[in-house]
């Protein structure tokens, strides 16, 4: 079973794992060999707006979800997230639970009306399930990062609260 909740000071060295999985720093923005330093300063780092997310199986942490709400007046409507799951979970529900998590707090608790993402155009399992949580879409962005010696393109994502859904 999974369970959600809100991330604790404890999880850092589990999620600082995730994210020194090959497949995590080179589907996302991260760099490998992150230090405790930095994982503790975006754990620590409390607001209203930065809502950090972890997943659990048996009590252990296998997924994160950071979701942060636009503080500028004309873009409070919008939050931004970026997530990552364990290689041995992934495939198991863990992001389908976290999206879910998040879409839920943006629709009836923070009145956030679009959530977008950005997702590395090769990055197609991400991409599905995205799309599957009600994601379109809305643009390509070329040389977006540049990862293992090369450039590579994104899709700008986002889902609307109130459009139609491709979740079954």
């Amino acid at each position: 079973m999974i369970t959600v909740r809100h991330s604790e000071l404890s999880d850092l060295e589990a999620i600082k794992t995730i994210y020194q999985q090959e497949h995590a720093y080179s589907n996302t923005l991260q760099l490998p060999f992150q230090s405790n330093e930095l994982w503790e300063k975006r754990l620590t780092t409390f607001s209203d707006n930065n809502i950090n997310l972890v997943a659990l199986i048996d009590e252990q942490v296998v997924g994160q979800l950071a979701l942060q709400v636009m503080d500028r007046p004309r873009r409070k409507h919008v939050a931004t997230l970026g997530m990552g799951v364990s290689s041995a979970h992934r495939g198991k529900g863990v992001g389908s639970q976290l999206l879910s998590a998040a879409i839920d707090l943006a629709d009836n608790w923070l009145n956030i009306r679009r959530v977008e993402l950005e997702v590395y155009k090769s990055n197609e399992a991400a991409i599905c399930l995205y799309q599957k949580h009600g994601f379109v879409e809305e643009g390509l962005m070329r040389d977006y990062a540049f990862t293992h010696g090369e450039y590579v393109d994104a899709l700008m994502m986002a889902r609307l609260r109130g459009q139609p859904s491709n979740e079954a």
